[in-house]
């Protein structure tokens, strides 16, 4: 089975093909670094334009790079949160609309249960239980 994955829930855009046999084909990723760094942190409304500017320039690169086309995808993943609303609307809605001009399955993924459960990809012979920690930072700096 070949899936699409598509994140867009914070200041990166990335795509990636994954080959359930194959494992991971290829994958595109735009950091929108520079864009907020003047700012001091990510700035909502600029990372979701950035996220629509991006995708299919991105998709179109993924697909090229791996020789694929739409029609060989079996099942396409979205990122539905957490994340911020308007990036997380720009992944949602381009994947939606991708399942419906291909006719393809579509499911949407939680990020942190996403980042839990990635471990598997690599290293199947893993089982229940087992004992994952996720830390998240907010690095906040202030000129005050």
């Amino acid at each position: 089975m070949l899936v699409l994955g598509i994140e867009t829930s914070c200041d990166e855009t990335g795509l990636a093909l994954y080959d359930s046999e194959k494992g991971l084909l290829a994958d595109e990723l735009f950091s929108q670094i520079d864009i907020h760094q003047d700012y001091g942190g990510v700035v909502p409304e600029l990372a979701s334009r950035d996220h629509a500017d991006r995708v299919l320039p991105l998709l179109q690169n993924l697909l090229k790079n791996t020789d694929k086309s739409l029609d060989d995808i079996d099942l396409i993943a979205y990122t539905a949160g957490p994340g911020l609303k308007g990036c997380l609307l720009v992944g949602s809605t381009f994947a939606r609309s991708l399942a419906y001009i291909t006719d393809k399955p579509i499911i949407s993924v939680n990020h942190i249960e996403a980042h839990l459960l990635a471990p598997f990809m690599e290293y199947p012979e893993l089982s229940f239980p087992f004992f994952g920690l996720l830390i998240s930072c907010l690095l906040y700096t202030s000129d005050a």
